[in-house]
């Protein structure tokens, strides 16, 4: 019987030799085997790429939907790296009534994905702490100077410029928008002051600024760049990837489209100051009216707007409530409530010839007061005098008139129209006194509960005023409460329970209300909503060149992640065909082998002579 040897040059010599006799047969196979073992390869080769290429593309996707839908909620501590030139600036001032403040926000380059929009965040120095500069008074008390009105903002913008690369302040947008303190100014003194920032700003700056980028904003502006800002720090506008989170279904404005669509809830904002109360909110349905009166009020209380920078998306349209309600801030109301005490105490005293509140010996009793609180009212010619009882209930029936409740369906605060709110599936959030109320002296900020907060201030209020100063005194309120937080906590926290409950009309069994005062610790101004608006259009330079590299940019994406799985796989199948040629060639090596082995050399087996040597190199 023949022998088979083998030899190989490289990469070393080595040299052996096998009996034909004693191959094993799987180095032999047939043709089913062969085919078998084929099979059993490729089931093999799917397998891998459907569980490891499959699954590694799977797991990409879902880690970048993951990362860019909570990329707004990070809070970016880190200082700015000013030297990336992919790096964008922006800038804007808050003129208000009481001061002027400048922010200076940062985003990198848009990824030209039409569905996101820019990523927008406070630019922060090299301390980490964020760019911003406040300055006093409000730039309305130059309402008698206007021409003083450019040297007024100098300060703020100098600031700015030496945070931001000279080589990108021309095309770093700069934005005035003044607020409540220029609103109230007569128009012609208004225009003087922004005339006079259109006319020397550009002289002294080579910031991104037109005529249009300083103006007076109205209260309804203002409140849907604050519903934005919320919103966005809240990841609320990445429709991408909805797993886990609430979805509303949303009839958009102006849309040809039957279908509805489906997309992340929003959040609403309800603000209380010392002076107004603000309440912002979505309104996904399309809204029907009790009367035309009704209707042509709604339309300045209603803001439809594009977020995006296409208009013919419409994933990014929204209809916005805003409605601001002067003189129902915490203080506001108080003072509305002293002046109503004060009047119809007097009113009483002259019917009845009595002298109740006039001393502090015969003080006129207030529920609103903590329990033995002695207080005066008034200017010095009409005091009245106080004593609280501490009834918290009393209070809260007290206080009702003062909401100015009508009995038209779809009213709130002073009968103003107010849409329908799904109570069942909304989300809000309280600010400013909402969250003071709840947290200053009760430490029950966070998730509101009606009835345990209404139990808290009960207790409050019926607790002697003696006891609480020294509650006060030990340190057992919030580091930044005081004597007034103290004094007319009863009051503002049944104010507040009655503007939430019966002016806003919120269920007492309203589980999804969060009272805060940051957002992922971030102080959320409407300075980030009015950037965020008003640069939407910015990233269609980013997407037009996208979409100008076509399909070969979307091939060069695929075959940078997918190319190490399909290179293994091309690897693994060339492998298996050179086994398999190899086992083929093997085969017909033998077949030769057993024909040689003729019946004429039987003779040789019978004097038990091996068979002649096959030699044969491969």
């Amino acid at each position: 019987m023949g022998r088979i040897s083998f030899s190989c040059l490289f990469p070393a010599s080595w040299h052996f030799s096998l009996s034909s006799q004693v191959l094993p047969r799987l180095l032999i196979p047939s043709i089913r085997q062969l085919l078998f073992i084929g099979l059993v390869f490729c089931l093999m080769g799917l397998l891998y790429l459907l569980l490891v290429a499959g699954k590694g593309h799977a797991s990409w996707i879902t880690k970048e939907n993951h990362f860019h839908r909570h990329l707004a909620r990070v809070t970016d501590v880190d200082a700015t790296d000013t030297s990336n030139p992919n790096l964008n600036y922006g800038l804007v001032v808050d003129c208000g009534s009481s001061g002027s403040r400048v922010f200076v926000y940062c985003w990198p380059r848009h990824n030209g994905n039409p569905h996101e929009l820019l990523d927008i965040r406070q630019m922060r120095d090299q301390h980490r702490k964020p760019v911003v500069m406040k300055i006093k008074p409000g730039i309305s008390e130059l309402a008698k100077t206007p021409e003083k009105a450019s040297d007024y903002i100098y300060p703020l913008l100098s600031f700015a410029a030496q945070h931001i690369p000279k080589n990108k302040h021309q095309e770093t947008p700069l934005y005035i928008l003044c607020t409540a303190g220029m609103r109230i100014l007569p128009e012609s003194q208004q225009e003087a002051l922004l005339e006079d920032l259109r006319t020397d700003i550009p002289v002294h700056f080579n910031f991104l600024f037109s005529d249009s980028h300083v103006e007076v904003i109205s209260g309804k502006q203002e409140g849907v760049y604050a519903w934005i800002g919320i919103n966005f720090v809240l990841g609320r506008f990445n429709h991408v990837n909805n797993d886990g989170e609430a979805v509303v279904e949303v009839h958009v404005p102006g849309s040809d489209q039957q279908e509805a669509l489906m997309r992340k809830r929003t959040a609403g904002v309800l603000d209380m100051g010392g002076v107004s109360t603000q309440i912002a909110y979505e309104v996904p349905k399309t809204v029907s009216f009790a009367s035309p009166q009704q209707e042509e009020v709604a339309k300045n209380l209603l803001a439809e707007f594009n977020l995006g920078c296409d208009a013919h998306r419409t994933e990014h349209v929204y209809r916005v409530y805003v409605s601001t309600f002067l003189g129902f801030g915490g203080n506001a109301a108080r003072q509305r409530y002293e002046e109503s005490l004060i009047r119809n105490t007097a009113t009483r005293n002259k019917l009845l010839g009595q002298h109740v509140g006039e001393t502090a010996e015969s003080p006129l009793l207030d529920p609103c007061l903590p329990t033995d609180l002695q207080d005066e009212i008034g200017q010095s010619t009409q005091k009245l005098y106080l004593r609280g009882t501490g009834d918290f209930d009393h209070c809260r029936q007290i206080l009702q008139p003062f909401l100015n409740r009508t009995n038209e369906t779809q009213t709130s605060l002073s009968g103003i129209y107010q849409p329908n709110i799904d109570y069942t599936n909304s989300q809000f959030y309280g600010f400013s006194e909402f969250y003071y109320c709840t947290e200053d002296v009760l430490r029950m900020g966070g998730d509101y509960n009606a009835s345990k907060y209404a139990q808290a201030a009960k207790g409050y209020c019926a607790t002697q005023w003696n006891t609480l100063r020294e509650r006060f005194d030990s340190g057992l309120y919030a580091s930044h409460a005081d004597l007034h937080r103290l004094k007319y906590q009863c009051f503002k926290s049944a104010w507040m329970y009655e503007v939430l409950h019966s002016g806003f009309s919120f269920p007492t069994n309203y589980k999804n209300l969060k009272t805060a005062l940051l957002v992922y610790d971030k102080e959320v101004q409407w300075t980030l909503g009015a950037i965020l608006f008003r640069t939407r259009f910015l990233p269609l330079r980013d997407i037009q060149q996208e979409s100008l590299k076509g399909l070969h940019s979307h091939w060069r994406h695929s075959f940078s992640f997918v190319n190490n799985h399909y290179l293994f796989l091309a690897c693994f199948f060339i492998v298996f065909l050179s086994i398999m040629l190899y086992l083929l060639r093997l085969r017909r090596i033998h077949r030769r082998a057993a024909q040689r082995c003729t019946p004429s050399s039987a003779p040789w087996l019978e004097e038990g002579l091996g068979s002649p040597a096959l030699p044969i190199n491969l």
